[in-house]
């Protein structure tokens, strides 16, 4: 009896630690706010890619909140309420947050954002510099216009970096008196390509030939004006966008294609920094002030032209 009851107690034993090895499995909720974003695409791979190369078995729950800022709040909160380990969020407008940001807070709940503006409560906002982006592209386009032409502005103030970039191209545009805005346009972000599309298609019949450049938030309405721009014959307009994905880069290289220029964003780095500061501050309990050198960290983003796109393009 007694070899039957060390049997026993060496499986439950056995039983027990198994199952405190799968209960030590962090468990993460990732907010997206819009997954069909190329971006937030890269910022995820990234992050998967630095899990799988370090071995990491944690859970990761995806909440895509489609570009909505009050799903975004919503799946926020449902994250809190949970009491996941951490929380990532992408990319998100999160002035519509602050209750839900605050729950998961009062839960000690660590919360790192990409490339959505610091906003008090998070450890960290992982992004790059959405001024200097736009003053490295923009006054490239106008000048690449000789300083004077017609343009269509493309906007989209829902999102911090669009709309910084937004802004600082507004800023430009007062030193080229030459330069008309034909149209200006802030894009829906909850369907960015098809409402880009349809706008572009309306300006393509209204102005034609009298559209010179198109400045674009970011590379996919680009790329949508792009598609409605050779659709309609009109194969002389210039056109730059922002992220630096690989079609982008791409269409730059491309000869005579209509974009000229774009800029290349370390989307897979940054999942992958967010990645090292969780291990760090749940799973080692380092201090994230030590860890973390400030609220908002700016990664490198060069500006990829027609001269050095090749630099750019996939391995």
């Amino acid at each position: 009896m007694s070899g039957m009851w060390r049997k026993a107690a060496l499986a439950a034993a056995a039983g027990f630690l198994l199952s405190a090895v799968g209960a030590s499995a962090m468990n993460l909720a990732w907010v997206h706010a819009n997954a069909a974003a190329q971006s937030e695409q890269r910022v995820k791979a990234g992050f998967d890619a630095w899990l799988k190369e370090t071995g990491k078995d944690w859970n990761v729950s995806l909440l895509d909140s489609g570009g909505s800022g009050e799903r975004t709040a919503s799946n926020l909160q449902d994250a809190a309420s949970r009491g996941v380990d951490a929380i990532i969020i992408t990319m998100a407008d999160l002035r519509a947050s602050r209750a839900a940001l605050d729950a998961a807070i009062k839960a000690n709940i660590p919360v790192i954002t990409v490339d959505s503006g610091y906003i008090p409560g998070v450890l960290v906002d992982i992004t790059t510099n959405n001024w200097a982006m736009s003053s490295d592209v923009s006054p490239y386009l106008l000048n690449e216009l000789g300083g004077k032409g017609n343009i269509i502005f493309l906007r989209m103030a829902e999102h911090h970096g669009t709309r910084k970039r937004g802004d600082v191209m507004e800023t430009i545009l007062k030193e080229y008196p030459d330069v008309k805005v034909l149209a200006e346009h802030n894009i829906d972000y909850t369907a960015f390509f098809e409402d880009t599309t349809s706008t572009m298609q309306d300006y393509a019949s209204r102005f034609g030939e009298e559209i010179n450049a198109v400045w674009a938030p970011w590379d996919e309405p680009a790329q949508a004006a792009i598609n409605v721009l050779q659709g309609a014959g009109l194969k002389n307009v210039k056109v730059i966008g922002i992220d630096g994905h690989p079609n982008a880069v791409a269409e730059v290289c491309k000869e005579g294609g209509l974009m000229i220029a774009t800029v290349s964003q370390p989307f897979e780095k940054m999942g992958a920094q967010a990645g090292e500061w969780i291990e760090a501050i749940v799973e080692k309990k380092e201090d994230p002030a030590k860890v973390i050198p400030s609220k908002t960290v700016y990664m490198d983003a060069p500006l990829v032209t027609k001269q050095n796109c090749s630099e750019f393009l996939p391995k």
